[in-house]
């Protein structure tokens, strides 16, 4: 793990940028590196970003004009497929999580958040790529028991193949592609081949959404993350 993970902040609230900046401040190994007010402009200054700055993570408020922050998150993981994000939203709903899920977000934060759920929920999502408070632990195994939503989440013609859930499993404990061959005895080609295979069965667009996939099918465990 690097010694600073750099996180970026979007919010049209200048007094909700300057709180979050602040507590964050009193992290050593978290660092604000970039702060903007409205979805443009920061696609616009992350374009300017060399990689040594660029974000790791970037914490996106929901409400905001003229780009919500799902429009905003959009363009993100089309732009910056790499760049994990946090949503956050002074409204909690249910239907927000399977957005989130098919967005490839990494977390769901109420702005009403305890600062050691915001602390853990940025810690987690760098080192494991998501984070879910147990309430939302709790609404994606609602979403196992009710073969509708899980459907409306992962629209799959095929199901998984026993060696897929092993690479599966393997990614969602962070192994590279190289790992992953050591492991099960493959080449690294087979197993990115393996890997968008996967993305495109489960309808997922990144990392993140394999993840959360093998969560809700029951694949792999938060507990062990």
């Amino acid at each position: 793990m690097n010694s600073q993970i750099k996180i970026a902040l979007i919010d049209d609230e200048q007094l909700i940028l300057e709180g979050v900046k602040m507590l964050l401040s009193n992290e050593k190994n978290i660092s604000v590196c970039l702060t903007s007010n409205n979805g443009p402009d920061f696609i616009e200054k992350l374009g300017t970003l060399s990689e040594h700055d660029f974000p790791h993570i970037a914490l996106v408020d929901v409400q905001m004009q003229p780009m919500n922050g799902f429009e905003l998150v959009e363009v993100l993981k089309e732009k910056h497929p790499d760049l994990r994000i946090i949503i956050l939203s002074s409204h909690y709903k249910t239907s927000i999580l399977g957005y989130m899920v098919k967005l490839g977000v990494s977390a769901f934060l109420p702005k009403n958040s305890d600062r050691k759920t915001f602390i853990d929920a940025i810690t987690m999502v760098y080192k494991n790529g998501v984070f879910f408070t147990a309430e939302d632990h709790q609404m994606l195994f609602t979403y196992m028991n009710s073969s509708a939503k899980k459907k409306s989440l992962f629209e799959m013609e095929d199901e998984l193949s026993e060696r897929e859930k092993d690479v599966v499993k393997l990614i969602c404990q962070e192994y590279t592609n190289n790992e992953i061959g050591e492991k099960l005895f493959i080449s690294p080609r087979t197993v990115e081949s393996h890997r968008q295979r996967i993305l495109e069965k489960i309808g997922a667009k990144n990392t993140v959404g394999i993840v959360i996939y093998a969560v809700v099918n029951n694949i792999y465990s938060l507990d062990k993350m």
